[in-house]
């Protein structure tokens, strides 16, 4: 059973707004993205890095999405082909 200081200690809770989020990388990127005017020149480059990462993983997933969608294309051309004939 988990309490209320359990759930608490899982969030990231903005400073400026207060809004909550569950990983500091997702903090870091609100903070950045909703309040670069209150950031300090480390806080800049944590923005910075996370804002990439984020980034190689969009890009990532999109690549592998578009192969997934070429594979399912190209399977149900073949299916097509075989049971259309």
């Amino acid at each position: 059973m988990t309490t209320d200081i359990d759930a608490t200690r899982d969030r990231h809770v903005c400073e400026t707004c207060g809004e909550a989020y569950p990983a500091e990388r997702l903090l870091v990127l609100h903070r950045g993205a909703r309040h670069p005017d209150t950031l300090d020149a480390s806080e800049v480059e944590a923005y910075r890095e996370a804002y990439y990462d984020e980034e190689r993983e969009l890009k990532s997933f999109r690549i592998r999405a578009l192969g997934v969608l070429v594979a399912l294309y190209f399977g149900f051309l073949i299916l097509f082909i075989l049971f259309a004939s």
